[in-house]
This record gives structure tokens, C-alpha cells and sequence, in this order.
């Protein structure tokens, strides 16, 4: 078993966590539910309102195991950490690139919009003989243009303000088709494009939900590494932003969210029941779905993929991790260019 895999999810409303000698124990309405000794753990993840004795807070905190707060909904509220113990002239070389990040930009978005590209090529693989004509119309355009934003990008020189409208033109078209992905027939299940705060559709809530999952680990990352998760070269440095966070997050995004939010709908995992509509018009997932959810996000997690630059098969669980090492290579001068991973 992996520390850096071993994170435990509390979703069930009212549960109390506490310490009990050299264990987080968890209990519902007095009864134990769950024990797991500290040094199996990394991070403890609860959602709504869950019960954290000080004890346990404490001993959390000095054994470097992260407390993250969410909302019912998945929204992040807090994070609950010992003292970071960065390597200061790593921090000092991070922010100097953060000054001049287009070169780290141009690698990030080569790695999001080319696995963009993938996840719609794999969807006209698998079943592109079943979308409409003008579904396959649209995958078509939408997949050549992607390519040509990469090599476009790829080819630079360009200022972060114009790397950033290339982003923003990728994920446009890569939203307008993504609809084309779902293969079930609810209506309510239906993709018209990307929403958030709040998510107005199941499918919106779903991915939010996922993102919400990914960039917690994308922030452990950073910070295992000794890097400064709130420094960003991509994301624009924001009060309470984990920027670092985001910008890692970013090329992940189409391999290890998109694609298990439609293996989760395709395969009827998670449907239109298991979404509740709520006042002001907002999406959010029932407590059932959302522990299959974060099964099956912990399943996808252990499955191992080739990583393109360091030849070696690895856990999707741990590729933040890897490529939060490269980064910090890449700024300490180990490396001339830090490697995008790009899924195949």
C-alpha cells in the first residue's frame, strides 16, 4: 500500500472522528465504523458535518496528515495542516519563474488540450459509428483544431495573456462536444456546456465534484515536493487560491475527471436520481452517489499508465506527484523544459 494513495473519505452525515492511541477511529451514532492506524494515512477528507475531536486534530497535525474540509456538495471550505517544512531556495526559484511562466505555461497547456484531443479521439474510436452525422461532424473540426492550438502553442513565442486565449479557445470547443460523449438517454443527463458555482446540471456537479478531488491531490503534491501550492504560473495569484494546485491539475483534468464522470454516466453508475435540484437552482449529489463516486475515483487512481518521459509504468494516483517532481527539477535546473504527461 502507498502512503501518497492512502486518503480517507467521511461522507456519512454525523459521524464523529477522534484518536484512539496510534488510530483514527470513526463512529456513527456511537458505534465504530472505521479504524485506520496514522501511518497508513496522508490525508483525511471529510464532507458536511463531521465531528473532529482536538486530539485528533493534533495528532493529525504532527504526523503530517492533512485534514480537508468540504462542503455536502463538495465545495472546499478549509484545510487543516502541521508546519510546512518547503525547501526555501526551491520557493525562491519558484517565484522567480512565476515572473516569467510562459515557458511552464506552454508545457502545462501542450499536456491539457493534446489529452483534450485524446479523450475525444478515444470516444470517436470506441463508438463514433453510433453518433449522428453531424456528431461526428463536429468531433472532427472540434479534434484538428485542438491539434493545431498545440502545434500552435507548442511553437511560441507568446505572452501569458495569449496562452491563456488559446486555453480558453480549446476548452470552448472541447465543451461543445463533449456532450456527444454521453451515451444515455435521459434528458436530464445532458451536456449543453461547462457551469460551476454552482453547477446547474448532473453532469456539471459531477465534474465539479471530481475537479474538487483532483486538486486536493494536486496540492499534497506540490507541497510533498516542497513547493509553494498558492503560487501559480498559469493561474493568477489569488488571495486563498491553491494556484500551483490548479496549474498541475490542468493537463490531468481530461484522463482522470472527464473520463470517469462518463465511464460513471455511460455505465449507469451514477443517474438522474441521484441529483437533487436545490433552492436557486443549483446541482448537487446525493450521499449514495457520492461514495460511488469517490469509489470509483479510487479505483481509477490505481490504475498504471506508461508516464511518456520517465518510461516507467505508474499508478494514476501518483502522476500529480511525479509531475510535481519534474516541476521542481525543471526549477531547481536539473531539467531544460518541464515534460507535460500526455495519456495515450
Amino acid at each position: 500500500m502507498r502512503r501518497l494513495l492512502n486518503t480517507l473519505y467521511v461522507t456519512t452525515p454525523e459521524a464523529r472522528l477522534s484518536k484512539d492511541g496510534e488510530n483514527i477511529v470513526a463512529e456513527v451514532d456511537n458505534e465504530e465504523r472505521v479504524r485506520v492506524p496514522f501511518h497508513m494515512l496522508g490525508s483525511v477528507v471529510v464532507f458536511g458535518s463531521i465531528y473532529i475531536s482536538p486530539p485528533l486534530i493534533q495528532a493529525c497535525a504532527a504526523g503530517g496528515i492533512v485534514l480537508v474540509l468540504l462542503s455536502r456538495s463538495g465545495q472546499f471550505q478549509a484545510r487543516v495542516e502541521g508546519p510546512i517544512s518547503g525547501n526555501v531556495l526551491l520557493r525562491r526559484a519558484q517565484y522567480r519563474a512565476s515572473d516569467t511562466p510562459e515557458e511552464i505555461v506552454r508545457s502545462i497547456l501542450v499536456g491539457k488540450i493534446a489529452n483534450q484531443r485524446s479523450v475525444l479521439q478515444r470516444a470517436q474510436r470506441d463508438y463514433g459509428d453510433e453518433l449522428a452525422p453531424s456528431g461526428r461532424e463536429a468531433m472532427s473540426v472540434v479534434t484538428n483544431r485542438l491539434r493545431q492550438i498545440v502545434q500552435r502553442i507548442s511553437t511560441g513565442p507568446d505572452d501569458i495573456d495569449r496562452l491563456r486565449g488559446f486555453e480558453g479557445e480549446a476548452a470552448r470547443l472541447y465543451f461543445s462536444v463533449f456532450g456527444h460523449l454521453i451515451r444515455v438517454p435521459e434528458p436530464e443527463m445532458a451536456f449543453a456546456g461547462r457551469n460551476r458555482r454552482p453547477p446547474r446540471t448532473p453532469m456539471n456537479a459531477l465534474l465539479s465534484f471530481l475537479y474538487t478531488l483532483l486538486v486536493h491531490d494536486c496540492r499534497a503534491a506540490a507541497e510533498s515536493v516542497g513547493l509553494d501550492p498558492a503560487v501559480g504560473f498559469f493561474h493568477r495569484d489569488r488571495p486563498g487560491r491553491p494556484s500551483l494546485a490548479l496549474d498541475l491539475m490542468e493537463e490531468l483534468r481530461p484522463v482522470l475527471a472527464d473520463r470517469l464522470a462518463l465511464s460513471l454516466v455511460n455505465r449507469r453508475q451514477v443517474r438522474t436520481k441521484d441529483f437533487q435540484i436545490r433552492e436557486g437552482g443549483s446541482v448537487s449529489m446525493s450521499d449514495a452517489a457520492r461514495k460511488t463516486v469517490l469509489g470509483a475515483w479510487q479505483e481509477r487512481k490505481r490504475v498504471e499508465r506508461r508516464h511518456p518521459f520517465l518510461s516507467e509504468q505508474a499508478p494514476l494516483g501518483l502522476v500529480p506527484y511525479l509531475q510535481a517532481q519534474l516541476l521542481a527539477r525543471h526549477l531547481r535546473g536539473d531539467l531544460d523544459a518541464h515534460p507535460p504527461w500526455l495519456w495515450k
